[in-house]
């Protein structure tokens, strides 16, 4: 059983967002633990069911070059190669972008788009929590005192699937995305029979769109079910104005993302290049 340690403890990953926060004096912990040495927090395994269990301090270049998770979840890859340079892939880690809480994480919509979910160690126990539980607002988790996010629980792909994350920033590389989003889905005969669609930027959290599901749920994504599905993404954004982007501009780039990403997730799930 886990016990809370007094003070303030952050746990260290990868570091690429608490060491930076640390030397900003942003915090000063009374600990920082070590999750690298832990068994398994540095391994990516098939679970019993079919899908992929990945240890919280696997970081980013690790993710890409893993030829079976990059087949089935290349959007859940993606985003997460998104995530600074090259130096920084080596080091950051799905589980510490998710718990840093920005609304723009790069990886966590694609995360929340696949139906992923958490493995919790805390003084209660372990718990399995879906990825989209987690965010709370800027800088925020639902994590409680003692709680450390052991692994990533991605579901079976499942026949028929794709998944693809797109964003928006304003350079080329290296940037915070303006607005983001993911899209899974499953295709049989030529039209949707599942969807999940997550947008990030736009909201105080990366927000999970159902209606923006439901809208292409069935259909080949001909173009008016596209621009249903770019209507109800910008329904869900809330975002706020800043030197990066306005409410609407973010608010209608979200809807074009959300059309890119769901043709290519389409594409894949089709097993064409996208």
């Amino acid at each position: 059983m886990a016990t809370s340690a007094p003070g303030v403890t952050r746990f260290l990953a990868g570091g690429t967002d608490v060491l930076v926060q640390m030397r900003a004096g942003m915090v000063q912990p009374d600990d920082v633990i070590d999750l690298k040495g832990i068994p398994g927090a540095l391994d990516i395994a098939r679970t019993d069911e079919g899908g992929w269990r990945i240890g919280a301090a696997v970081p980013g270049a690790q993710l890409g070059a893993h030829e079976g998770l990059c087949a089935d979840w290349p959007g859940v890859v993606e985003g997460m190669e998104l995530v600074g340079s090259t130096q920084v892939q080596g080091r950051a880690t799905l589980v510490g972008n998710l718990c840093n809480g920005s609304p723009a994480a790069d990886s966590t919509p694609g995360l929340i788009a696949a139906g992923a979910s958490v493995e919790i160690v805390g003084p209660q126990g372990t718990r399995t929590v879906p990825v989209e539980r987690i965010p709370a607002g800027p800088g925020k988790t639902s994590l409680q005192p003692g709680d450390v996010i052991s692994a990533v629980i991605l579901p079976p792909r499942g026949a028929g699937g794709g998944d693809a994350y797109l964003r928006f920033i304003p350079r080329t590389e290296m940037d915070i995305a303006v607005a983001g989003c993911a899209v899974s889905l499953a295709v049989a005969d030529g039209k949707v029979v599942s969807a999940r669609v997550a947008l990030g930027a736009v909201a105080a959290t990366v927000v999970l769109a159902p209606k923006a599901a439901e809208a292409i749920m069935g259909t080949g994504l001909d173009d008016a079910a596209l621009e249903a599905l770019a209507a109800a993404a910008r329904a869900v954004c809330a975002p706020i104005d800043d030197k990066r982007g306005t409410v609407e501009f973010r608010t209608d780039i979200a809807g074009v993302l959300a059309k890119r990403a769901a043709k290519i997730a389409f594409a894949r799930a089709k097993g064409e290049s996208a």
